[in-house]
């Protein structure tokens, strides 16, 4: 599989000051290597396609370089997420009349992709059989119940636990009010929690 390499994405600085210039590419190039894996992971789960969802993650990566380097680097969270998410629904409208196509020509997508978006998870360490199957078991069914989720209220979760935005930041990555994101989230941890009682007690 393809890997993102942040590094060098945002060569290309002209700003005179070249001492602020080495500093801001550092800086706009760790917050990239830091966000990626999760970027990744939301991505699949819009997607269902690891090939895509990577595409997807270094055109947003790339935006943020190109069109927003020189913001305060508290902001470049929530502005990464809402060009990934605007990438997302590019590509889910775009899919739409892929597959509207493919309707109509009674054929099927032949690029299915089963790759395991949580096969890269940490490595959980000395863990007894059991309690690695049971570890196993509960991301499977975590990967399941956030998929099931409506796209919006998968969006908020992801960015308000994965990411740690506040109402504000994830309202402005979204797009949306900030009472919407209080709504959607709430509604996606009343439905996870309903989900995976059964395997977090």
């Amino acid at each position: 599989m393809r890997t993102i390499a942040p590094a060098g994405v945002a060569d290309g600085f002209t700003h005179t000051d070249k001492g602020r210039t080495l500093v801001s590419s550092q800086s706009i190039e760790q917050f990239l290597a830091g966000i990626e894996r999760r970027a990744l992971r939301m991505a699949q789960f819009a997607t269902g396609n690891s090939d895509e969802a990577l595409d997807l993650v270094q055109e947003a990566m790339i935006g943020l370089v190109r069109g927003y380097r020189g913001r305060p680097p508290d902001e470049w969270a929530p502005l990464f997420h809402r060009i990934l998410q605007s990438r997302i629904r590019d590509w889910q409208r775009r899919s739409r009349v892929r597959n509207r196509w493919r309707a109509w020509l009674h054929s099927s997508d032949p690029d299915d992709d089963s790759r395991d978006p949580w096969q890269d998870i940490a490595d959980p360490g000395a863990k007894t059989p059991g309690e690695q199957l049971a570890l196993t078991d509960g991301a499977r069914a975590l990967e399941t119940a956030l998929r099931a989720l409506p796209a919006r209220q998968r969006e908020a979760f992801l960015l308000r636990v994965w990411e740690g935005l506040d109402v504000a930041q994830t309202a402005y990555a979204m797009g949306c009010s900030e009472g919407s994101v209080k709504t959607h989230y709430s509604r996606a941890v009343h439905s996870l929690r309903d989900s995976l009682e059964d395997h977090w007690e």
